[in-house]
This record gives structure tokens, C-alpha cells and sequence, in this order.
């Protein structure tokens, strides 16, 4: 059995599913994930995001309101640094994905820069570095 750690420092920056009725997933999240110790730390409407603290959010929610365009899968790798992702990125369309947001700063917090791309099954991949420039 493979185990992920996740929190400050690891590989693995986060992961999303997608969800098409807010209500009864966060009453759902909210009471499981309690249980093992992680609350709500971050609500953006359409976006829940759950961890331990505010600052290591690693599990979030993505509504679509038609099940036809749920997210699906989505997971973000924590990139060293900035080249890192353009690598990433480079690689990725090379042998087969497909690109579905390059590399580049994204609004989401201060430093957030980030490249998005499906695998040949469609899997939304990212790789994130939060390092300033």
C-alpha cells in the first residue's frame, strides 16, 4: 500500500474532485473529514478548500452544477522552482498531454505560478511552485 503524506515540504501539493451539489458535500466533508482531524479552511463559492491549517490546504471541492461537466480528478505536484514548470509543462505535451493552461502566475495566491495539463486520459495534472520570482 502506497501512503501520501501531505503537508509542508512534501511532493504533492493538493487535490481536487469535482462535486455538483455544494450542500451535500460539504455537510459530507465537513462531518468525515472532522473525524481524522481536517476542517473547511478556505470557501470561495464554487471552491471548498479543506486541511489542517488555512496556510496547507490539500483537499478541495469543485462544484459544476451539471454532473456532465464535473472536474473530475485534479492533482497539483509542488514543483522547486519556477524552470521546474516550464519543464514540466514542455514534457507533458511532448509525450502525450495535452495543455490546459501553461506555464504562468495564476491569481490564486501571491506567488501561485503553475502549468496545467491532461494526461492522455484526460486527468487534470499540475505541477505548482509558490516560491516568489
Amino acid at each position: 500500500m502506497n501512503i501520501i503524506h501531505l503537508g509542508s515540504g512534501e511532493m504533492l501539493d493538493h487535490v481536487s474532485i469535482g462535486i455538483t451539489n455544494r450542500g451535500k458535500s460539504t455537510a459530507f466533508y465537513d462531518a468525515v473529514l472532522s473525524t481524522i482531524g481536517l476542517k473547511k479552511v478556505a470557501d470561495y463559492g464554487e471552491t471548498i478548500a479543506y486541511g489542517k491549517s488555512r496556510e496547507d490546504p490539500f483537499f478541495w471541492l469543485v462544484e459544476h452544477k451539471d454532473i456532465g461537466r464535473a472536474q473530475g480528478f485534479h492533482c497539483a505536484f509542488r514543483a522547486p522552482d519556477r524552470a521546474s514548470i516550464h519543464a514540466f509543462h514542455a514534457a507533458a505535451v511532448t509525450n502525450g498531454g495535452t495543455d490546459n493552461g501553461g506555464p504562468g502566475k495564476r491569481d490564486y495566491e501571491e506567488n501561485y505560478y503553475a502549468a496545467f495539463v491532461l494526461d492522455p486520459d484526460g486527468n487534470k495534472i499540475e505541477a505548482v511552485c509558490l516560491k516568489p520570482e
